[in-house]
């Protein structure tokens, strides 16, 4: 990590009370007592506004605007004052909603007393985002602030999340983040080793992190007490603190009576010294001691009730996100094989509507019911544009694929979204689905078995199940043939069977128990492995669940109190392709349909379930039991993975869960189980449970009670569905490759009708190839820049150092080598000018700073177009004479791939090698006042086309909420009573 040194200053005893400049204080003497002028106090004026919550994102649109303005007041008024802001979006509302308020917020950063810290465009939940959103947040925000005011933040800031992934300090380090600030969880919740401390991920990457004392905020009066009960809980003897104080939530910021308090206090001189501050001046007091404390780890846990609650918006993400990566992919080998323009506009304004809606009360599901319809259409909008994208750039690429004409045939297309090859099910309906064959490219026949479709009626047309196997990133004409299956591929003949409550196919043997509807059996027949105990549990658990909408308090949900009981079970599903067990169970007024799937040949069973569910204040949980002892367990995080402890303590993780550990008799084996939508797990011994739903109220926070007599909406009400699947694996869970099996659960292969017609393309290709190792590629995109180069990122999967080999056939054949540290993240990019080499860039798609070390110092070229290694693209000598990329002014490296002994993770592009790779920086404008009228204008990412930007002056207060006081002489207080939620979410 590279460290700015802390400035030296003359004594300033001398100076007015109140008026310390930020970052100037005294070097720290020796211990200082508890209330020893020696001691700084840095005060942070802030005001955290949610823009969502109990209210919707208009109300949180104005209280943006009023705040700011109240913030630029305060800033005109007292001298001294410095103000902090930390959600970058906010400034895009402003800009666009009020181009003079921003024009002065421009000037105040210029002047250096706005702060603009995060980084990120909102503060979104910091558990269920994909690591890929999370490095859009702060590819958007960053770039924004390095466009607007010509310098990116240094500090990231997420204060009220309720809890941080361990894989945070590589994210923020690569995206130019040196620190961090946070509020939860708090001391009660996770002991941490000292009030800040070197946060530290799994690759070894490092942020200094700060834990707030108390609250990231403060009442509209004399902030005394407020300060009184940080200094409570902070170390008492620590030279150099830091305190957020101004009316926040419902917005506010730093108020008069703040200030004048401010200036009272510290004339009085029984409170350290007192410097109106920011973060950044903070950490640069502290972040060069020796000794600082290393944390390594997640920061957890706050409200696990959160990891569940609203089940749809935490549909809607996951669909968002890979949709969205899916689109980026294939818009990238449109460009390149068919010359498609690439979508930059609407993937841009798709993730802005992603990022808004991962704002922590919204995907955490703690807002108002209504807040979840403007949600529901957010993320609606997303997911047709990345659709449209996604559409557009697949028929573009098979209307150029060479498919000659074959009388009574159709063909269909199948694509991979994957840079690897795909075995899967491919599922499409069809016009003469009842009457039809399957062959592949080459002619080979394919088994085909009709399943049931979506419609209900007479007639040929109906949906077909078959075994697909495509290449990388890549696509596979197969042809729809006429006739009937041959009497091999009928389903008594096939090599999957179904008979009573048991599926079976070469590799797995399950049996579902008719009287509990849990498994009884789960054999591998290839190792003779029994993963089922001999007694196990109830599967659908419902658990009574008093807790609010954050689950406050609550460290497990295991407080059963019934299960479902199964109705009726019985075969759905029987063929040459798979087959399928249907069980239908009941509790109270709710009812399960689980419908079990296996296929031919494979080594994992799908669950496909469907719950509608009708009880209040309880919580459903759908366990898996296994036979092991002495297990691991395991969670996938964003861009990762971490071992906890299996004590039944509810966890967030992202799309699998593993447990792995030993079976009587001695054999190691263990079970993944991957999810297409959930968040909520728990591990105890051998057992993992999967949150399905949560009922409580919507928005209910304690220490409010329900009124038994009263009236509520509940959450999770009615039907819903998602899927699941199981995974059994030998003694080591990497076996089974659950980050590749649950990418592809959660990125479908696409199938897609097509014609006759000549081209280029071959009917079998591929596009974009990772090798199939621990690295997996996530990421193909068009650079932010709009130039035609090409984004690549890929991270280490398995948790060991591993070489990766990124081929890119539709890219002229160009191969990415380079060495990846265990759970490392690495972003490349490959210019659209062949002579020119492919570089490693930060997360913001900015050049690397230079670094030491041998193999991999910079990055090269590769193709059919670079010279031999060490020499550039024409051959001609090492490198070229191109200036090396320079990095904004205000911004520092942030420690981009180091680790703790200040060792930098190389990479290497095979072909000529760069000493000084070069990379286009982000477009810096000089700063500008915003455009105003004719303009299209968004709000949160959205483009509106031709009726004006939306939210506009217009405010609504739904339920009654309190709208925003105005106090003597015009200054904003905040809306809530008290202007704080004190101990809150």
């Amino acid at each position: 990590m590279t460290h700015r040194k802390p400035q030296s200053r003359p004594d300033a005893d001398d100076r007015p009370a109140g008026t310390a400049p930020a970052g100037t204080v005294p070097p720290s003497r020796g211990v200082p007592a508890p209330g020893s002028r020696d001691r700084t106090l840095h005060l942070v004026g802030n005001a955290h506004i949610d823009p969502v919550w109990l209210w919707r994102w208009p109300e949180g649109l104005q209280e943006v605007r009023a705040t700011f303005r109240s913030a630029a007041d305060r800033l005109e008024e007292y001298p001294e004052a410095v103000f902090t802001c930390d959600s970058v979006m906010y400034l895009e509302w402003v800009e666009r909603h009020d181009p003079q308020l921003f024009e002065t917020i421009r000037k105040r950063v210029a002047e250096g007393r706005w702060k603009n810290i995060g980084g990120w465009w909102i503060e979104p939940d910091c558990n269920i985002p994909s690591g890929e959103s999370f490095v859009r947040q702060a590819l958007y925000g960053q770039r924004y602030l390095l466009e607007k005011f010509g310098a990116a933040a240094t500090v990231g800031s997420n204060l009220d999340p309720f809890g941080h992934n361990a894989m945070l300090p590589q994210l923020l380090s690569k995206s130019g983040l040196e620190g961090y600030v946070f509020l939860r969880p708090g001391p009660h919740e996770q002991a941490l080793p000292g009030q800040f401390f070197h946060w530290q991920s799994p690759d070894g990457s490092r942020v200094i992190a700060y834990r707030l004392p108390h609250e990231y905020g403060s009442a509209g009066q004399d902030i005394g007490g407020h300060l009184d009960k940080a200094l409570a809980v902070m170390p008492p003897d620590e030279p150099e603190l830091m305190v957020f104080y101004g009316v926040g939530n419902h917005g506010g910021g730093p108020t008069k009576a703040n200030l004048d308090s401010v200036r009272r206090l510290e004339a009085l001189g029984g409170l350290p010294r007192l410097t109106l501050s920011h973060p950044e001046a903070f950490l640069a007091r502290v972040r060069d001691r020796a000794d600082i404390p290393v944390h390594a780890g997640e920061l957890q846990h706050h409200g696990p009730g959160c990891y569940s609650a609203h089940s749809g918006i935490k549909a809607w993400n996951r669909r968002a996100e890979n949709e969205l990566q899916r689109a980026e992919k294939w818009a990238v080998v449109a460009a390149a094989v068919a010359g498609e323009e690439q979508p930059l506009r609407e993937l841009t304004e798709a993730w802005k509507l992603v990022l808004f809606n991962q704002f922590h009360d919204i995907l955490a599901g703690t807002s108002i019911r209504s807040a979840y319809e403007d949600a529901r259409d957010d993320y609606g909008r997303a997911r047709s544009l990345a659709a449209d994208v996604f559409n557009r750039s697949v028929q573009a690429v098979a209307r150029r694929i060479d498919i000659p004409l074959r009388e009574e045939t159709m063909p269909l297309v199948v694509f991979n979204p994957h840079p690897w090859e795909l075995h899967t099910d491919v599922e499409a309906e069809y016009g003469r689905a009842a009457v039809s064959r399957l062959a592949d490219d080459e002619g080979t026949p394919v088994p085909l078995q009709r399943i049931r479709s979506e419609a209900t009626l007479n007639g040929s047309r109906g949906r077909v199940a078959f075994r697909a196997a495509v290449p990388p990133l890549g696509h596979r004409v197969y042809h729809l043939l006429p006739g009937t299956a041959a009497p091999g591929d009928r389903p008594e003949t096939g090599p999957v069977a179904a008979a009573g409550t048991t599926l079976e196919n070469e590799h797995l043997r399950l049996t579902v128990d008719p009287g509990t509807g849990r498994l009884g059996s789960l054999l591998d027949k290839d190792t003779g492995a029994e993963l089922m105990p001999e007694r196990p549990g109830p599967h659908a658990v419902v658990v009574d669940d008093p807790s609010d909408t954050w689950g406050h308090r609550i460290r497990a949900y295991d407080k059963a109190v019934g299960s479902f009981r199964p109705r009726r079970i019985r075969v759905t599903e029987q063929g040459p392709v798979r087959a399928a067990l249907r069980v239908e169970s009941a509790y109270g007024r709710s009812t399960l349909v689980e419908e079990f799937l296996l296929s031919a040949g494979s080594r994992q069973v799908e669950i496909r379930v469907t719950v509608d569910w009708h009880e209040q204040l309880k919580l459903l949980k759908l366990r898996f039991p296994t036979a092991l002892t002495g297990t691991t367990a395991t969670h996938e995080i964003p861009y990762g993975h971490l071992e906890r402890t299996p004590d039944g303590t509810e966890e967030p993780a992202q799309a699998w869960v593993d447990v792995t550990g030993t079976l009587p008799g001695g054999r190691p084996a263990g079970l993944t189980v991957v999810n297409d939508s959930k968040y909520g797990h728990d591990v105890t011994g051998g057992d993992i449970g999967v949150t399905a739903l949560r009922s409580p109220a919507y928005a209910w926070h304690e220490p409010h009670q329900l009124d038994p007599d009263g009236i509520y909406d509940y959450l999770d009400q009615g039907r819903q569905d998602f899927r699941l699947l199981l995974l059994p694996h030998g003694g080591d869970w990497r076996a089974a490759d659950p980050v590749r099996r649950a990418a592809e659960f959660n990125q479908p292969a696409f199938a897609l009708l097509e014609t006759f017609h000549d081209g280029p393309l071959a009917q079998r290709a591929s596009h974009a190839d990772d090798g199939g190792s621990s690295v997996l590629v996530t990421v193909l995109k068009g650079d932010e820049d709009g130039g035609g180069d090409v984004v690549v990122r890929a991270y280490e999967s398995a948790g060991r150092p591993a070489r990766a080999r990124i081929a890119l056939p539709a890219l002229g054949g160009r191969v990415i080598e380079s060495e990846f540290g265990p759970c490392e993240i690495k972003t490349f990019r490959v210019p659209a000018d062949a002579r020119r080499p492919v570089v490693e860039t930060d997360l913001l798609e900015r050049a690397r700073p230079e670094r030491s070390g041998a193999e991999g110092t910079g990055a090269g070229a590769s193709g059919p177009e670079g010279g031999p290694e060490g020499t550039g693209p024409d051959g001609s000598g090492p490198g070229d004479s191109r200036p090396s990329a320079t990095r904004p002014e205000g911004t520092r490296p942030g420690g981009t791939g180091t680790r703790p002994d200040g060792r930098a993770s190389n990479g290497r592009v095979t072909g000529a090698t760069d000493p000084e790779p070069t990379v286009p920086e982000p477009r810096v404008p000089e700063p500008r006042v915003p455009e105003q009228a004719g303009r299209k204008r968004a709000d949160r990412g959205r483009t509106v086309r031709g009726k004006g930007a939306r939210g506009g002056a217009a405010r609504e207060t739904p339920g009654g909420e309190t709208p925003a006081a105005e106090a003597p002489g015009g200054e904003r207080t905040g809306g809530t009573p008290g202007g704080e939620r004190t101990g809150g979410a």
